[in-house]
């Protein structure tokens, strides 16, 4: 039998369409309900689900009174705010084109992302980099004045047609702008009865900021979808209160990435957490050893998911729908998944890639102004995720590392190439070569192993990355070498650096 997944295609997105009046069409039903809470260990900010589409809608109106129109790009440069939600889905809502992006990015890395895209407009907050645009700016201040304006009607067309873009490291060492349509929140029920085991009466707490994909899918846009409560930290919330807020705010399903279960599971006290049905885990690998500690810690589960910025979560663990223990998780019904050889589909239990059909109603549409690296990305009908695995016989997918050289920086994927890129610029720089490094159990870092000049130190190289690189794709390790390894064809071998780095410190400083 071959590697293959296939049950059946999921029921079409509907058409006409439009993603942001998908999410918000629980409030017509029930304008009162609380959408959102913005929780602390001192008190709640709410906001009901009237209020919150008045005032995505407001904003809306407010970006067409800008001037601006179906299919313009707008730049969002926004912090941990309740602003960056309802500005996404402003722009989405009358056929604009948000494209959101992490707080922590350089002005040199925004500048980029402005030359590729073009924007109409960029939305910045104060203490956030916004490069040097040549569009109009509009700033957090006046932005929030929008919201109880004139409100705009959504705007329905094709589900096909391209909603929003968010930039993944790319394998070339380039940010990729991924295109991704209307329809992709359709495909994302999917992942409600096979990885949430969400309902309208669930209360989700989610530890990540507003503005990450992971918080605005799971912790936001897939809860509103079906009339749930989000229940998010209020910036700069430490980790050591969370169990304290999911009490006191009685959250039913709690959303963090395995960084976040570790340093909760740092103590020995018994977590107390009568209302906490399971919790989710997506961004990196959850280990079998930490799901064990926090099932004996809490008496709830962890379910798992895999996926990326180019098709979000497709293989899952489940309530309803466990996998295999150590596995990544089953694919969810509708989803057609596959593990490829050069051949196609490998054979039940071999070594393959994962993949994705093309068809999937979630991938994406494509790389921005990128055909031929879109086309790279496909073996026939097959999206190629850059990640290896095997199919056990009852369809779980069991994880076997990347088939390059990406790396995992607490739940960001960051090419060693694009670092490495970065570091070239400084003079002195003869070699480097980045990988990630195992420091301790479940815990990776990105690591950097340099050949320069004399006068070019570790600290020197520690600077030079904080002007050059968002915090999530700095080094934190940094270790002078005679030379890099090398493969038979000459070429870096960073698999080497990284075994060679960990069977070194092994023991030493691993926990």
């Amino acid at each position: 039998m071959l590697s293959i997944f296939d049950k059946g295609a999921p029921p079409p997105c509907p058409s006409p369409f439009n993603m942001a009046q998908y999410v918000l069409q629980k409030a017509s039903e029930q304008p009162g309900k609380t959408a959102l809470s913005v929780v602390s260990t001192k008190g709640v900010t709410t906001l009901s689900y009237a209020e919150l589409e008045a005032a995505v809608l407001g904003v809306a109106q407010g970006f067409l009174n800008q001037g601006l129109s179906a299919g313009d790009i707008i730049l969002m440069r926004l912090g941990n705010t309740v602003d960056f939600p309802i500005t996404y889905l402003a722009a989405i809502a009358v056929g604009m084109v948000p494209v959101p992006t992490s707080s922590m990015l350089t002005d040199r890395e925004v500048d980029k992302m402005i030359a590729e895209l073009s924007p109409a407009l960029v939305v910045s907050a104060p203490e956030v980099a916004t490069g040097n645009p040549t569009c109009p700016v509009i700033s957090q201040s006046e932005l929030q004045s929008l919201k109880h304006g004139a409100q705009a009607s959504y705007h329905l067309a094709d589900p096909n047609r391209l909603a929003y873009i968010v930039y993944t490291s790319g394998t070339s060492g380039t940010p990729r702008a991924v295109m991704h349509a209307h329809r992709a929140i359709w495909a994302r029920r999917m992942m409600m009865n096979d990885w949430y085991g969400l309902n309208s009466a669930d209360r989700l707490l989610h530890a990540g900021a507003f503005n990450w994909t992971f918080t605005m899918g799971a912790g936001l846009m897939d809860p509103w979808s079906i009339g749930a409560t989000s229940l998010i930290l209020e910036p700069d919330t430490p980790i050591g209160d969370i169990p304290q807020i999911m009490a006191q705010h009685k959250a039913s399903i709690f959303a963090a990435v395995p960084g976040v279960y570790r340093k909760l599971l740092q103590g020995e006290t018994l977590l107390e957490l009568d209302t906490l049905r399971h919790s989710l885990s997506a961004g990196e690998k959850l280990s079998e050893s930490l799901r064990d500690r926090w099932l004996t810690r809490t008496g709830t589960d962890i379910f798992e998911a895999f996926g990326m910025s180019e098709c979000s979560t497709f293989i899952s663990h489940a309530p309803r729908n466990r996998a295999e223990t150590g596995a990544l998780g089953r694919p969810q019904a509708g989803r057609r998944v596959a593990l490829l050889g050069d051949n196609g589909p490998v054979a039940l239990g071999e070594t393959g890639q994962i993949a994705i059909h093309h068809d999937d109603p979630g991938l994406m549409l494509g790389y921005f102004n990128a055909p031929d690296a879109t086309q790279r990305r496909f073996h026939g009908h097959w999206f190629l995720t850059g990640d290896l695995g095997h199919m056990s016989e009852d369809g779980s997918i069991h994880y076997e590392g990347r088939a390059d050289d990406m790396m995992n920086a607490g739940g960001f994927r960051v090419s060693p190439l694009e670092v490495e890129m970065a570091f070239s610029a400084l003079p002195g720089v003869q070699q480097i070569g980045v990988t990630d490094v195992e420091i301790k159990t479940d815990t990776r870092v990105i690591a950097a192993f340099y050949v320069t000049d004399e006068n070019v130190s570790a600290e020197t190289l520690e600077a030079f990355a904080k002007d050059a690189l968002a915090r999530y794709k700095q080094p934190r390790i940094y270790q002078r070498v005679n030379a890099l390894p090398t493969n038979a064809n000459g070429k870096l071998d960073r698999k080497r650096l990284r075994a060679d780095y960990e069977a070194k410190h092994h023991g030493s400083d691993q926990a």
